[in-house]
């Protein structure tokens, strides 16, 4: 099977799961991203079907930072959540593609004793470079330029999911794929389960588990786009981690671009159909500037994994 063509469908797939994200967030199908977070953390939970694959007793230290590794990811995704539904995803996501592996080099220089070649170095600066060209808005008349909304809970999301990230990294350092998987994967459920000392999150995410009792027509079909989307993005992982038993693996992190050129294409298509709720801008200096701005991060993610 031709590596390429998996890992082409993977990005797409994971993409069509971001433009539903957003879909569902923007249209108001779903509450509010803590929801939205909230129910992705719930289905985390069952992951303990895979405990005869690979479960192993742990230290119970280890157990608590297995659990806050998944806590800290549930939160980053809560932000990326959060960003997508009060902007457009093609700036959202490449943006978090741009802190997410700044940071996690950081952290692995740090705390991984990792050290960074000069020419992963130029590739960082790159990186910055197109994340603040994807990140700033073209003034409208009578306006001053300035970065998207939601652009800091994005950046809040890239740290996040960098800490994360890394945690996961050293575990699987000392421990099987399978056994990390399955502890952080709980604590994402356990960080779902911290929205619930919020407020307003907690009001939010009651009010929908008690429509749970007599769900309307849309309540049902929001429900089963909801599940159909985790499924297209578990399928587009699962592809993606398949592809990499196939191919080189530097090149294939390498191709995560593609995802945003997916994301850039279908947010046109999209915006095209429903203007309101992906408010993908559709001027044609807008344009230019994603497709600039993601052959930049696509040269600097290039020189970073190599």
């Amino acid at each position: 099977m031709n590596w390429l063509l998996v890992v082409t469908l993977a990005y797409f797939l994971i993409a069509l799961q971001t433009m539903l994200d957003k879909f569902l967030l923007s249209s108001k199908r779903v509450a509010s991203p803590a929801v939205y977070t909230f129910y992705s953390g719930v289905l985390s939970f069952f992951t303990l079907i895979l405990f005869p694959f690979g479960f192993h007793k742990i230290a119970l230290t280890l157990f608590f930072l297995y659990l806050l590794a998944g806590a800290v990811f549930a939160f980053g995704v809560f932000f990326m959540f959060f960003a997508i539904q009060k902007s457009e995803a093609s700036r959202v996501v490449p943006v978090i593609g741009v802190v997410t592996p700044i940071v996690t080099y950081a952290l692995s220089i740090i705390f991984l004793q990792d050290n960074l070649k000069p020419l992963q170095i130029l590739g960082v600066v790159i990186l910055l470079i197109g994340g603040l060209l994807i990140s700033w808005l073209r003034p409208r008349s009578g306006e001053r330029h300035s970065f998207f909304v939601g652009f800091y809970q994005t950046i809040a999301a890239g740290i996040l999911l960098a800490i994360a990230y890394t945690l996961f990294k050293y575990f699987y350092q000392s421990d099987n794929f399978m056994d990390v998987f399955i502890w952080t994967r709980l604590g994402l459920f356990a960080g779902a389960l911290l929205l619930l000392f919020h407020g307003s999150w907690r009001q939010a995410i009651l009010s929908s588990l008690a429509n749970f009792k007599k769900p309307s027509h849309a309540e049902q079909s929001s429900g089963l786009l909801f599940v159909t989307n985790k499924i297209v993005g578990g399928v587009g992982s699962a592809l993606l981690n398949f592809s990499m038993s196939l191919g080189n693996i530097t090149v294939i992190n390498a191709l995560v671009s593609l995802e945003y050129v997916f994301i850039f294409l279908l947010g046109i298509g999209f915006s095209l159909w429903l203007p309101k709720v992906f408010q993908e801008k559709m001027h044609w200096k807008d344009s230019l500037q994603k497709i600039s701005a993601i052959i930049l991060i696509t040269l600097g993610i290039v020189l970073v994994v190599s």
